[in-house]
């Protein structure tokens, strides 16, 4: 039943996202209604949360009257717990349902919110304007936070929800139409967060998310992780693991790959993240909350990681990352005396700052954690800094695990072929390193390669039974990793190379004598009919 529920609340809330799509590139009308997705999902725990307080008192949270005195007393005492269970506060009047009843007098149509979205359309309406209250209402969740202990998880949430956006319409009335008629349907939409032991919404979201992501290009990469990589990323650093006291992620996007890692043991006692664009981090703690995850339990920054590190010092149980791909950092010499890096030696190039992203995942991972990064095939074998940080993590503290190849273009935005390394501070197997072949064990969806399950599932178990494999897999010894220069490029280690079935010449020659015969026999049954008809032969 629960399977059901989501695939139909993700088409509805796929549908409702598509009124906007019209005007905007994939990423503006994301931020418009996830944003509004997270503003209902507040609302609802907020009233769930009040009715639970007023029970006894036989009322219900909507049917409070803020004016009067007794009202402003039931609100007052609600806030107060409020702010300590869920973080926030919403009157009565501000909640998404009551605000989406005000802006709508009549029931419309998909067709009809999709023409609403036309700045060129006028239509005559009687719904309420809202656009003010509705920015007011937005700006006052942040506002009841400030001097508390979530103030920091709830500050700015909502600025890219830009309700004057001429991207939204020409004019206010124009934008309200279709602002209106969004909440309108969306408050028609069950979330059902009464049943706590589901995450339909938070699935569902995971799903608006990717499905933005396959239509955003090259800025997908930006704010999302595949969810088959996040899997094997996940899996891969809860190996024989049932809890984790902490998850890092240096370039956590979305924050859909903490989430996952989540997915894979029994509890996660506090997730921890830092990311560079101020919209996706925006995403990330709004991701957070939406899961369920408290406050308190997660701590999502929003810096530049190499650069100004947020979490200095912390060290983590399980760290996963998918850094954006060579990409360039100012590598200052400064750095070299940075506890991330100093023990080195060298720096990463400034043009390529995988190996910056690695030393820093490392210097933060526990001496009993694991860490999974993804970095493009370059960084097995390239030379210079690169092979010099690569050698000593592996010579001087033999941290590496495994290395594992993916097929190429299973990201968006880039089709390169990729890679999973893993490290740990204390293995289990220091003697050797597995390497993993999965490029070519894929399917093929459209223009995209796609991990399957049976794919997913065969990495893993591989991983962890840390077996040899012909043409997929192979248990090197260090000794012959020494002997390849630290280079660790797959194909070195996994030979999958397929020999060519050989020819047989006098065989061949033989059937092409038998062909020659067969030719010159027909040739001369042909020429013997065109004798009987009494016409020209064709050769």
């Amino acid at each position: 039943m629960s399977e059901d529920h989501k695939k139909q609340l993700e088409q509805q809330l796929w549908n409702i996202a598509n009124t906007l799509r019209g005007k905007m590139n994939a990423d503006e009308f994301r931020d418009y209604i996830l944003g509004f997705i997270f503003y209902k999902y507040l609302s609802e725990k907020m009233d769930i949360y009040a009715n639970t307080i007023l029970k006894p008192d036989g009322i219900t949270y909507s049917k409070i009257n803020e004016e009067t005195q007794t009202g402003q007393e039931y609100l007052k005492a609600i806030k107060e717990e409020a702010l300590i269970k869920l973080g926030y506060f919403l009157k009565p009047s501000e909640l998404f349902s009551a605000v989406a009843k005000r802006g709508n007098h009549k029931e419309v149509s998909l067709e009809d919110m999709a023409m609403a979205a036309d700045p060129e359309v006028e239509y005559q309406t009687k719904s309420n304007f809202i656009l003010e209250d509705l920015q007011a209402i937005l700006n006052n969740v942040q506002n009841s936070t400030m001097g508390t202990e979530s103030e920091e998880d709830f500050d700015n949430l909502f600025e890219d929800l830009d309700l004057n956006s001429t991207k939204l319409g020409k004019t206010p009335n124009s934008r309200n139409e279709i602002i209106s008629k969004v909440l309108g349907h969306l408050n028609k939409i069950d979330f059902k967060l009464e049943q706590t032991e589901l995450d339909v919404l938070g699935d569902a979201y995971e799903y608006l998310i990717g499905k933005f992501a396959s239509g955003a290009g090259k800025k997908a990469g930006e704010f999302y992780t595949p969810q088959e990589v996040s899997m094997i990323l996940a899996k891969l650093v809860t190996t024989e693991k049932k809890k984790l006291k902490s998850v890092y992620d240096p370039t956590c996007g979305s924050g859909s790959l903490l989430l996952r890692v989540a997915k894979e043991v029994e509890e996660v006692n506090d997730f921890y993240g830092q990311e560079l664009n101020r919209t996706t981090y925006n995403l990330a703690r709004m991701n957070m909350i939406l899961h369920g995850v408290h406050y308190r339990k997660f701590d999502i920054k929003q810096e530049d990681t190499l650069e100004h590190p947020q979490h200095r010092g912390e060290r983590f149980e399980a760290i996963v990352a998918n850094p954006p791909f060579s990409s360039n950092w100012s590598a200052n010499q400064l750095f070299m005396s940075d506890d991330r890096f100093s023990q080195y030696g060298k720096l990463a190039p400034k043009s390529k700052a995988d190996f910056a992203f690695v030393q820093h995942m490392v210097y933060h991972l526990a001496e009993n954690g694991q860490m999974a990064v993804v970095l493009p095939h370059g960084a097995l074998f390239r030379g210079s800094a690169e092979g010099h940080i690569r050698e000593y993590l592996i010579k001087e503290k033999n941290y590496l695990d495994a290395v594992i190849g993916l097929p190429a273009n299973i990201f968006y935005g880039t089709s390169i072929p990729t890679c999973i390394v893993v490290y740990k501070k204390c293995r289990e197997n220091p003697d050797d390193i597995l390497f993993i072949d999965a490029s070519e064990h894929y399917d093929k969806v459209k223009t995209q390669n796609v991990l399957t399950q049976a794919n997913i599932d065969k990495i893993i178990s591989t991983y962890r039974e840390r077996k040899t494999e012909d043409k997929y897999s192979y248990v090197a010894p260090l000794g012959e990793v020494a002997e390849n220069d630290y280079n660790l490029n797959i194909p070195r280690y996994v030979d999958t190379f397929e020999e060519e079935e050989s020819v047989d010449i006098g065989a061949v020659a033989t059937e092409i004598q038998n062909l020659d015969t067969d030719r010159r026999e027909n040739d001369e049954l042909i020429g013997s009919f065109c004798k009987e008809l009494n016409i020209k032969t064709p050769f």
